[in-house]
């Protein structure tokens, strides 16, 4: 990745999404492409494959997601698990339509298994039960 090519990070505003944009920045990187939801919403194809076309990332880091607490994810489950397949699937769709160099999606540690030995290895990734409460939220 150079300095001068275009970074779109989604969910810029976010835990991950706001530390990526200091480091990126730290480093010298002057191309980022920031939208907050209002600006763009990921889960509308039609504006996803627009921004996409409009602006041309060389590369995308997928950290946007809705998230929630526990009693969040159990109140609305299909909200999370559409909310979210929505936004990964349109931004995915978008930067191959586009020739995007490199997309990174990022996943919740919630992925791992409710019981997963410590410390946990990548292995462990979807290798057992997860946390009932999680499970939308982590299968999207």
């Amino acid at each position: 990745m150079n300095k001068q090519d275009k970074v779109y990070i989604a969910g810029h505003r976010g835990l991950v999404g706001s530390a990526l944009v200091r480091c990126l920045e730290g480093n010298g990187f002057d191309n980022l492409l920031l939208r907050t939801h209002a600006e763009l919403d990921l889960t509308s194809q039609a504006a996803v494959t627009h921004f996409f076309q409009q602006e041309k990332p060389d590369y995308v880091i997928l950290a946007a997601a809705k998230v929630g607490g526990i009693y969040a994810n159990n109140t609305y489950p299909a909200e999370f698990i559409y909310q979210n397949l929505m936004m990964e699937c349109n931004v995915i769709h978008a930067a191959y339509q586009n020739s995007v160099k490199s997309l990174l999606l990022l996943g919740s540690s919630c992925i791992y298994p409710k019981f997963a030995n410590q410390p946990m290895r990548e292995d462990a990734l979807l290798s057992g039960i997860l946390e009932p409460s999680n499970e939308p939220y982590v299968v999207s």
